[in-house]
C-alpha cells in the first residue's frame, strides 16, 4: 500500500483548496443572496467531503488482513471511491435542480457581478495550487513518464524498430 500513503499529500492539497472555494463560495452567497453562488459552494463543500472519504478510504484500504477479511482491505478503497462519485452526483446535482427550479419561478437581476469574478478568481488560484502539488508528486513518484506526447519524428523513432538501424552519414 506504498502508493495509497504516497497520494496523501495531493489529497490534502485538494482538500485543502476545495474547502478554501466553498467557504469563498459560501461567503459570496451569504454576501449577494445568489442563489446559484448557494448551489456552487453546496457542490463545493461535497467535493471537500469527498477528500474525506477518500481519506478514510485509504486508510480502510490498509488495514491488515484479518480472519474475516484473509485477502484484506485493498478493495474498500473501490467503494469509497463509488461512495464520493454517487455524493457528488447526489448532492451536487440535487441542490442545483432545487434552485434552479426556484429561481425559474421567482428570477432575480444579478445585483453585484464582481463578486461573482473574485470568487472566479480565488477558486483558480486555489485550485491551481492544489493541481501544482499533485502535478510534482505524480513527476516525482513516476520521473521516467511523461505527461506530453513526443515529437512526429521522435515519436517514429520510437515507435519503428526498422529506424533504429537506420543512421545518417
Amino acid at each position: 500500500m506504498a502508493s495509497s500513503h504516497a497520494s496523501k499529500p495531493a489529497i490534502y492539497a485538494a482538500l485543502a483548496g476545495n474547502l478554501a472555494v466553498a467557504v469563498t463560495k459560501f461567503g459570496a452567497a451569504a454576501w449577494t443572496g445568489s442563489s446559484s453562488m448557494l448551489s456552487e459552494a453546496v457542490h463545493s463543500l461535497v467535493d471537500t467531503l469527498n477528500e474525506v472519504l477518500l481519506l478514510y478510504g485509504l486508510h480502510r484500504s490498509a488495514k491488515r488482513p484479518d480472519p474475516e477479511h484473509p485477502l484484506g482491505h485493498g478493495r474498500e478503497l473501490y467503494f469509497w471511491s463509488f461512495v464520493v462519485a454517487l455524493l457528488v452526483f447526489a448532492l451536487g446535482a440535487g441542490v442545483s435542480i432545487y434552485e434552479g427550479f426556484v429561481h425559474l419561478r421567482d428570477p432575480a437581476p444579478i445585483e453585484s457581478p464582481m463578486v461573482a469574478y473574485v470568487v472566479l478568481g480565488l477558486s483558480m488560484v486555489f485550485e491551481s495550487i492544489s493541481w501544482v502539488i499533485a502535478y510534482r508528486q505524480f513527476r516525482g513518484a513516476n520521473p521516467d513518464r511523461s505527461c506530453s506526447r513526443p515529437s512526429g519524428a521522435a515519436r517514429i523513432r520510437r515507435l519503428s524498430p526498422c529506424c533504429l538501424r537506420i543512421r545518417r552519414p
